[in-house]
C-alpha cells in the first residue's frame, strides 16, 4: 500500500508540475510576454541558424567550387586526371571548352572541361 501512495504522490505531483508548465505557456501568456520582449528576439535564433548554415555549408562549397575552377584554368599537356565518369588519362591538348586526353595507347577521348573532377596523382 505504501508504494501505491507514493506512486500517486508522484504521479499527482508530475501532473501539476506539467499543468503549470502548461498554464505558463498559454496563448495569454505568450501574448504578455511578446509586448516585453518583442520581435527581435523571435528573429535571433533564426539569424542564428542562417549564420551557423552559412560557414558550415555555403562557405566551403563556394571554397570547393573556386578550387576546382582554379584546378581546370591551370590545365597543361602532361597532367594526369580524373573525369567524372572515373576516366584516368593525360592531357594532351587543351583548347577553350575541352580537352583532348590519352586514355591508353593510340586512344584519345575529347571532354569537356567541366567533366574533370581532379588531378590524378
Amino acid at each position: 500500500m505504501n508504494h501505491i501512495n507514493r506512486f500517486l504522490g508522484r504521479t499527482i505531483t508530475r501532473s501539476a508540475a506539467a499543468a503549470g508548465i502548461l498554464l505558463a505557456l498559454s496563448p495569454n501568456a505568450l501574448a504578455a510576454g511578446e509586448s516585453a520582449g518583442g520581435g527581435i528576439a523571435q528573429l535571433v535564433p533564426l539569424i542564428l541558424i542562417i549564420v551557423i548554415f552559412y560557414f558550415l555549408l555555403i562557405r566551403p562549397q563556394q571554397k570547393r567550387l573556386k578550387a576546382h575552377q582554379a584546378m581546370i584554368n591551370e590545365l597543361k599537356k602532361g597532367d594526369k586526371v580524373v573525369t567524372s565518369g572515373g576516366i584516368l588519362g593525360t592531357v594532351q591538348d587543351v583548347k577553350e571548352d575541352t580537352v583532348r586526353i590519352d586514355i591508353a595507347e593510340n586512344v584519345r577521348v575529347t571532354v569537356k572541361r567541366d567533366t574533370i573532377t581532379s588531378l590524378a596523382d
